[in-house]
């Protein structure tokens, strides 16, 4: 990279986030000569982060910032409506549909994404660009031990079952609206024994030592590989698609020459097979976010003359 990516790592982000309160020297308006992104609590979250800020560092004059440790969609977006970042390289579409805009579920994935860019745009002044080629859905995991005594390959097949399972699930679904833990009862027709709060970072953990029976994980993270997991297809198509791709506010589009063409570069170039490569490479085998996308933007050439 041109220049040197600076990532901050700050535990407290969250707090300060829900409070209102802009984070000091963070915010892009204060340095205009650097554009602050948020990434995430997941490796997934973080590569995006710092692909984006390789971008911006490569094809604009401006420095890029990475502000991951935040937990949730609701406080990136925050970040974004502080004037915290002015780059939100994580986001997914059936999420900020239910989440951000507090809109129903929308199944077909053309119609969530169109739903969430005009939307975002109205209410914002932020640009959803197209995906990055991947839809990172929910998936029910369990251990093949598991799955071979209840006879398990999809969600349907836990009916039977589920009042025997403590299940452990990302702390946001539980509450959250339409796609939610409310929803997949109602669609499903039950639930689970006991369902536990947890960082989506740590189900796969808790799962594979055996402290979970079933958890609620990403279809894209590597250590489904890892752990030799079992996918459950959700066959009755509850959860909505989440295409994963990144917002930019519309003013820093305006005053930076070059950024929306980095951005749009970025547009299909990476599928679930890849991204589960890229977050097998950070989760298995302990390589930073950061290093593994400037690997993976080196060995695309930042992706020139697409």
């Amino acid at each position: 990279m041109k220049k040197r990516l600076s990532i901050f790592l700050t535990f407290a982000v969250s707090l300060v986030l829900l409070s209102g309160c802009s984070l000091p020297g963070l915010s892009t308006s204060s340095d205009k000569d650097t554009i602050a992104i948020t990434g995430g609590i997941t490796s997934e979250a973080q590569i995006l982060g710092s692909l984006v800020a390789g971008m911006v560092e490569h094809y604009t004059d401006k420095e890029a910032t990475v502000i991951n440790n935040l937990a949730t969609t609701t406080i990136n977006h925050q970040a974004m409506m502080n004037k915290d970042a002015s780059i939100s390289a994580a986001r997914y579409t059936g999420t900020d549909l239910t989440t951000t805009l507090g809109l129903a579920p929308e199944k077909e994935p053309d119609k969530a994404f169109a739903k969430v860019k005009d939307e975002f745009e109205k209410r914002y002044k932020q640009t959803w660009f197209n995906s990055y080629g991947f839809d990172n859905t929910y998936v029910f995991l369990v251990r093949k031990d598991t799955a071979e005594e209840y006879n398990l390959k999809k969600v349907s097949d836990l009916k039977d079952v589920a009042d025997q399972l403590v299940a452990g699930v990302d702390t946001a679904w539980i509450t959250r609206e339409g796609d939610g833990y409310d929803g997949f009862k109602e669609t499903y027709g039950f639930e689970f024994e006991s369902i536990l709060p947890m960082q989506i970072g740590l189900v796969y953990d808790a799962v594979d030592a055996g402290k979970m029976d079933i958890v609620l994980g990403y279809s894209t993270d590597g250590r489904i590989a890892s752990y030799d997991l079992v996918m459950l297809e959700d066959d009755l198509k509850f959860f909505p698609p989440y295409d994963a791709a990144p917002v930019v506010d519309d003013q820093l589009l305006k005053d930076t020459p070059g950024l929306s063409e980095a951005m749009k570069k970025l547009e299909g170039t990476i599928d679930t097979e890849k991204m589960q490569e890229l977050n097998y490479e950070a989760d298995n085998n302990l390589v930073e976010p950061s290093v593994v996308a400037e690997r993976f933007l080196k060995d695309n050439n930042y992706f020139e003359g697409e």
